[in-house]
């Protein structure tokens, strides 16, 4: 026996099933790849734009659940090709040497993105790497080894793509095709809750609810003590609460739409930007958190000047609570959540 090929003739095996289950997957790993560069770029200052106002919330939904989406796939994918591990021989030349370690490399970078994305959506980091470097760096790892893959792979998905005679496991393989897509469907459902509103009451794993808005990071967390005296300093210039508050205040409706991908409308009302800072520029937003990664922010002069975007006093009609980032916080169209600074206590102009 030893020596010998292992067939494996069972129906999900075939090249045609890998080829369009492998497709799907292609699909759903380039929409996660491309919308979580858009993040990562909008985190570091690449140019974005302040309209629509759901573009990040959208971009980010994707992101999160074509990932989801990409894990069933990916499953079903390795199920489809696994015996291909029992051939023999193991290495047959130097070319096939290098197309089974860039599968390795791909397996293993795919599953470090979807697990390592799974945790972060759920706010559980079981490590001690900075999740955000480590994800971007390994999604261009695995998107490198799997064009890689598709380009070996080219010749070989084509003839498995095209039409065949019907034969007596045809069917069978139709049935793990349908099982694939309704497995994956079901997941997309189960979670796109957190950033379709429509999908909340359906979606039974989202890991956030309609009702209150949700809180990342707790003023606890944060460590956050606000003084008796505390003012806003804007240049030159400070403004205390009850000053803030005697400004002319508008309100607008926008969404906090955050990198773990949930995302929730809510009602905002405090004093535009533009109002408070007679300078163009780029505003510096510094907050009373002392050494969280983002307690202080650049907001682009795009944003600073924009009519929706503003200090916010209250949330949904009530005062602002210490969680939600009493006694003011940013908010401004088309931001991600991390970027919407609470307990602000100083703008500057850059």
């Amino acid at each position: 026996m030893l020596g010998e090929v292992v067939k494996f003739r069972a129906p999900a095996h075939h090249t045609g099933v890998t080829s369009r289950v492998g497709t799907w997957l292609g699909v759903a790993f380039g929409l996660c790849f491309v919308t979580g560069l858009l993040s990562h770029g909008v985190q570091h200052d690449w140019p974005w734009p302040t309209r629509p106002v759901d573009l990040y919330r959208v971009t980010q939904g994707v992101h999160v659940i074509s990932g989801v989406a990409s894990i069933p796939l990916l499953l079903a994918k390795l199920w489809s090709v696994y015996p291909k591990l029992f051939e023999r021989p193991l290495i047959k030349s130097s070319p096939h040497a290098l197309e089974r370690g860039s599968i390795f490399v791909l397996i293993a970078a795919s599953f470090f993105e979807l697990v390592t994305g799974l945790f972060n959506a759920a706010q559980n980091y079981p490590w001690s790497f900075y999740f955000p470097t480590a994800h971007y760096a390994v999604a261009w790892i695995a998107i490198g080894a799997l064009l890689l893959h598709v380009a070996v792979k080219i010749p070989l998905i084509r003839r498995s793509l095209e039409p065949e005679p019907e034969t007596k496991t045809i069917l069978s393989r139709r049935a793990f095709l349908r099982t694939t897509a309704l497995t994956t469907g079901v997941a997309v459902v189960a979670t796109a809750g957190v950033t379709v509103p429509w999908l909340r009451k359906i979606s039974v794993l989202a890991w956030r609810n309609e009702g209150d808005l949700p809180v990342n990071r707790t003023a606890k967390a944060a460590n956050i003590s606000v003084p008796p005296d505390w003012r806003l300093k804007v240049g030159e210039k400070s403004y205390s609460l009850q000053e803030l508050q005697a400004m002319p205040q508008t309100t607008h409706e926008l969404p906090i739409a955050c990198v773990e991908g949930w995302s929730q409308n809510a009602t905002w009302t405090g004093v535009r930007i533009s109002e408070l800072i007679n300078a163009r520029g780029d505003v510096r937003v510094e907050s009373l958190e002392k050494d969280g990664l983002y307690r202080a922010t650049t907001l682009p002069e795009a944003f600073a000047q924009d009519p929706l975007t503003l200090l916010a006093l209250r949330l949904n009609g009530e005062e602002l609570s210490l969680d939600h980032g009493y006694p003011c916080r940013l908010i401004a169209p088309n931001r991600p959540g991390v970027l919407q600074t609470k307990w602000v206590t100083s703008l500057e102009v850059l």
